[in-house]
């Protein structure tokens, strides 16, 4: 980077807005994104595994069996946050690296993994925040039922347990899960996640066992004792296509499919009062609720984590599914059109960061008192960066989307929204699900042959947004 452009940035940097004192910055990865060592010292299979080496499930068939190798080189990466000058980093704990049958005995080994790193944040000055469930669910639970039955959801109460026992003194903020739309709908109805299955009423019961799980989670959390527990879930901003009655329509039943199912039971207990037109006989026919269900489910909260990238805008569809056992997440009578006028990453979604505002400012609207402190949890962009002959990668498009979305975040404060932290998706480009490595989100550029770590401009400007926040 050259000193005048280094200079302008400087400038721009005293010009951005300030957050409040105490606001958290931070950089987020999950387990299987990032650490590898699948096979190693006791870690059991999980969901992923099974489906990254399922042929045709991952885009070129890649898999998460190395990755970054972070569980090898994970004093690199702190050292990263600690240049970065970060004050919390989000990292999850592989269930399988812990009870690798999902129940039964505890793998030392993998607890131990995890207190270094505890370690290694702490004394290089960064906060932990650890998510307990990001989607690699033991395969051995799958077997059984998986999210579909109620069974998971205990033994998840009882990993919870076990993690918060050995880390619990050391870790201040919890997430019991990550994304439990994806978790049900995408794995159990569309099928682009694990475990891949297509199903209707089961990724319905998946969804319900995944708040059972975080109640009792957040229970299980409790009783070690830990300061702060909360849940992160990627609400959607959706908009309708256009100002039709229809369209309208379904932006409710988008609304109650991607938002609405998770904060109803969590922040109001209750389950959505749209959900019968939304899924009509297999909401009417669903027998996993049982009574005290939801004073479970709607456990005091500490903070809520919202992960945003994008928009949705939906428009009105007629029934595309003939068997009614897939209208889920494959078929509410709605389709997702394109956003007009706007840039899109390269993972085609749209950049409109004053929607982040508008999320967050009518999710305030909408709980009141009962919407508890909020972090965003998880927020980036995918990029086609290079690096270039310099070695350095000047990502432009992905600083241009952190500063708007970081300032479109700020407008929400001002709106009087508690919004406590932000972290940074992601530290490290990483093994993207079912787009394998085609897809960087990182902060921080991954060479996936040679494991070298290149900070990209968007770390610098990062890095620099942090020191002037702190000056």
């Amino acid at each position: 980077m050259t000193t005048a452009h280094h200079e302008t940035d400087h400038t721009r940097m005293n010009d951005f807005p300030r957050f409040p004192p105490g606001f958290v910055f931070g950089a987020a990865t999950a387990a299987y994104q990032i650490e590898g060592a699948a096979r190693e010292d006791g870690r059991g299979p999980s969901i992923w595994d099974t489906y990254s080496h399922t042929p045709g499930r991952v885009a070129n068939g890649d898999t998460g069996d190395v990755a970054c190798d972070h569980y090898h080189r994970y004093p690199e990466d702190v050292a990263l946050l600690r240049d970065l000058g970060v004050g919390s980093y989000r990292f999850s704990v592989a269930w399988p690296r812990i009870v690798p049958d999902g129940s039964g005995p505890v793998n030392p080994k993998g607890l131990d993994f995890y207190s270094r790193l505890v370690d290694e944040l702490l004394a290089a000055g960064v906060e932990p925040a650890v998510t307990l469930y990001h989607w690699d669910l033991p395969q051995a639970l799958e077997d059984r039922g998986g999210w579909r039955v109620r069974e998971t959801a205990e033994r998840f109460a009882e990993y919870a347990a076990v993690v918060a026992d050995r880390l619990g003194d050391r870790v201040p903020r919890w997430i019991t899960l990550n994304e439990p739309w994806c978790s049900a709908f995408l794995g159990y109805s569309v099928g682009r996640h694990a475990p891949g299955a297509q199903e209707g009423r089961g990724a319905l019961a998946a969804a319900h066992h995944l708040l059972v799980a975080h109640g009792l989670a957040v229970q299980a959390l409790r009783a070690a004792g830990v300061r702060e527990a909360g849940i992160t879930l990627n609400l959607d901003h959706h908009l309708p296509a256009t100002d039709s009655d229809a369209d309208r329509a379904a932006v409710v039943r988008a609304d109650t499919l991607h938002n609405l199912v998770w904060t109803e039971p969590i922040l109001a207990g209750r389950y959505p009062d749209t959900e019968q037109e939304t899924w009509g006989e297999l909401i009417t026919g669903l027998d996993v609720r049982r009574d005290g269900d939801l004073e479970l489910i709607a456990q005091p909260l500490d903070f809520l984590g919202v992960n945003y990238y994008r928009p949705i805008v939906v428009a009105d569809a007629p029934h595309r599914e003939s068997d009614p056992a897939l209208r889920v997440a494959t078929d509410n009578r709605y389709t997702e059109v394109p956003m007009p006028g706007v840039r899109r990453t390269a993972m085609g979604w749209p950049v409109a960061p004053g929607t982040l505002t508008d999320l967050l400012v009518d999710l305030g609207q909408q709980y009141g008192d009962a919407l508890p402190p909020v972090h965003i949890t998880e927020n980036g962009s995918a990029e086609d960066d290079e690096a270039g002959p310099d070695g350095a990668v000047h990502d432009t498009d992905r600083v241009t989307y952190l500063r708007d979305h970081l300032t479109a975040l700020r407008a929400a404060i001002d709106a009087g929204v508690d919004v406590r932290g932000y972290y940074v998706w992601s530290l490290l480009d990483n093994f993207e699900w079912a787009f394998g490595y085609a897809k960087r989100f990182g902060i921080v550029r991954v060479d996936y042959a040679t494991q070298r770590r290149v900070p990209k401009d968007s770390y610098h400007w990062y890095r620099r947004l942090i020191a002037a926040q702190r000056a």
